[in-house]
């Protein structure tokens, strides 16, 4: 019974990591044009050219990494691989920053992954 019920739990963690991990590269797309079109408005004016052009580099790159992290983590929580646990669980912490969903999606994610049934169950699984 408690191991059905942690493995819809650990399904959920799993499906909500790819789902913000989609949204957040297409975000990072999104921020990376956003910031490109705004250095282009600024025109030639040298300090606010080369801020935008720092951020408009640094904050998708940022964005992205954290993402695709998540994204693969969420890809191998539900393949039940062990090393996707430690990997979500350092994104849900940092992501517990991120107020107020991904405090949330953070302390579920931790909560779920640190249960003493759902590391049972990852040592239990075939190791491919």
């Amino acid at each position: 019974m408690e191991d059905t019920r942690m493995k819809k739990h650990v399904t959920v963690v799993g499906a909500i990591h790819i789902g913000f991990g989609i949204l957040g590269l297409i975000g990072a797309l999104a921020v990376f044009f956003a910031l490109h079109f705004a250095k282009t408005v600024v025109g030639d004016d040298e300090v606010p050219t080369m801020v935008l052009g720092f951020l408009s580099l640094s904050l998708p790159l940022l964005i992205g990494f954290m993402s695709t992290l998540g994204l693969v983590g969420g890809i191998g929580l539900l393949s039940y691989q062990p090393w996707s646990r430690y990997l979500i669980i350092v994104v849900a912490a940092l992501g517990c920053l991120n107020i107020p969903i991904g405090t949330l999606k953070g302390v579920y994610s931790l909560w779920v992954l640190l249960q003493d049934e759902t590391v049972k169950l990852f040592q239990l699984q075939p190791k491919v």
